[in-house]
């Protein structure tokens, strides 16, 4: 990809240092140039945040949503206190790209956190120059959600899996306070991280407002069933009468549209029907137990002191192949990996239980609608969009499409009827119609009748792609 110059902004934000003096100054002359004063007596009582960070948590996985094949009642109980983007994409659907974008509102090509690990990069058929950042960290001169909030005077606390990139659950992270909780499994960590953020949602006292970031790794666990272990994949049964309870497979389980070598080489051969099957049962059972994690949590917010003026942000980082496509994990710009829920909630400030079907989102636009709620300004050059006028329904000019990064040289964009899918060096494109074929069984990009749609988004593409800054 080319080295590129400019930032998109939205209007009337100020661009704010150049990518020059960011590099020259370092994070905390960055962060002094934006930093507004703290309040003052009289001004309006800043809202707490607490953001419950999940991982591989497909949108279609939730009770709420229509899924009978699992139970998440306090998911749903979020749900219904809140608003729910029905078209919130991730930046990228791998764990730490997606978690770079969240924290800063940039992309991952400009965080420099393109993949997991320069591992990953063997897989995918990439040379290690591929990744320009080649630590895999976020650039230290940009930002992250806890630096640029603790410069206006918030309490910033973080607890559980950070992952940016090698420690998933370090004692320390810049910008956060630490509640350290370990690393290794979900059905671990997350327990712990419940029972920390709990503790610190109860017993908290101070002037200043918090942001708490309480990250849960569930269901991510599915990994390790699907990966990691073969062993743990029977191919028969235990007993007949978990065949009863298995749930079917999607209507796009053994779809195979036209795609680029990488998404080829993707495609899940090992398991039989009744695996994949079981493959589901147990990534809902995983679900299940995210949700009574997040049940703790929101008991523990509902009965402190700290409920009223607190702004609750539900997400995951990406969703997972659930068996569309014959895909597990992650990693490719299918709706089962990028979709994923983004629900926030806050009755004293927003409608409760709706659903917006239309906007289309992105998990870049979370730390722009925190600071509009506080009415700061966003970090600089930050990419989102606040979602503050649709939560509180008004009726403004929105974006037209939203875009995603795949596997280093992956592009999605999405537009409200199609998907375009370009991958660098690679001649396959594909091209969906997501009202015709929301399960992305066509690829259209061969068909002479959609040759201007192609020409469009293509170009949609490479105006957004000249508008980044890679460092």
């Amino acid at each position: 990809m080319p080295d590129l110059k400019s930032p998109t902004m939205a209007p009337g934000r100020s661009c704010g240092p150049t990518r020059r003096d960011i590099l020259r100054t370092g994070a905390a002359a960055a962060l002094s140039a934006f930093a507004p004063r703290r309040a003052t007596a009289g001004k309006p009582v800043r809202p707490n945040f607490l953001f419950i960070l999940c991982d591989e948590l497909h949108i279609d996985a939730l009770s709420a949503y229509g899924n009978s094949h699992v139970r998440t009642p306090n998911l749903d109980r979020l749900v219904r206190r809140g608003t729910s983007f029905m078209q919130s994409h991730s930046p990228n659907p791998i764990c730490c790209p997606a978690r770079s974008c969240l924290m800063t509102g940039r992309m991952s090509t400009e965080t420099s956190v393109t993949v997991n690990g320069l591992e990953q990069l063997k897989g995918f058929g990439l040379p290690p120059s591929a990744v320009r950042w080649n630590h895999g960290e976020i650039i230290p001169t940009m930002p992250n959600m806890g630096q640029w909030f603790q410069q206006q005077g918030y309490e910033t606390v973080y607890c559980g899996k950070w992952h940016l990139p090698n420690n998933w659950a370090p004692n320390e992270i810049p910008g956060f306070t630490v509640l350290p909780v370990g690393g290794g499994e979900g059905s671990i960590v997350d327990p712990s991280t419940a029972r920390a953020t709990a503790a610190y949602l109860q017993s908290r006292t101070g002037p200043d407002p918090f942001l708490f970031v309480s990250s849960l790794m569930q269901p991510h666990d599915i990994c390790y069933f699907a990966i990691y272990d073969q062993n743990l994949i029977p191919k028969d049964l235990p007993t007949a009468e978990l065949e009863r309870l298995l749930p079917p497979l999607p209507p796009n389980h053994l779809s195979r549209p036209r795609a680029p070598g990488i998404l080829d080489r993707s495609i899940y051969t090992r398991f039989s029907g009744l695996q994949w099957r079981l493959y589901l049962y147990t990534y809902y059972r995983q679900v299940e137990m995210l949700d009574a994690t997040v049940g703790r949590i929101l008991d523990a917010l509902e009965s402190s002191p700290q409920a009223d003026n607190t702004i609750v942000i539900f997400t995951s980082d990406h969703g997972d192949g659930a068996a569309h496509h014959q895909h597990v994990e992650k990693w490719y710009p299918y709706d089962e990996a990028l979709k994923v829920p983004l629900v926030i909630s806050s009755p004293r400030r927003m409608e409760s239980g709706y659903r917006d079907q239309q906007h289309l989102v992105s998990g870049l636009d979370i730390i722009s609608t925190m600071c509009d709620y506080v009415g700061i300004p966003v970090p600089p050059n930050a990419r989102g969009y606040s979602l503050r006028p649709l939560l509180e329904r008004k009726n403004v000019e929105w974006r037209d499409f939203v875009a995603a990064e795949v596997q280093v040289v992956g592009r999605v964009i999405r537009t409200p009827q199609y998907k375009y899918v370009r991958y660098q060096g690679d001649p396959v494109e594909q091209l969906f119609d997501m009202q015709a074929d929301p399960g992305e069984t066509q690829n259209l990009y061969a068909d002479s009748r959609y040759a201007s749609v192609i020409t469009d988004h293509r170009k949609l593409l490479n105006d957004w792609e000249s508008k980044l800054i890679v460092y």
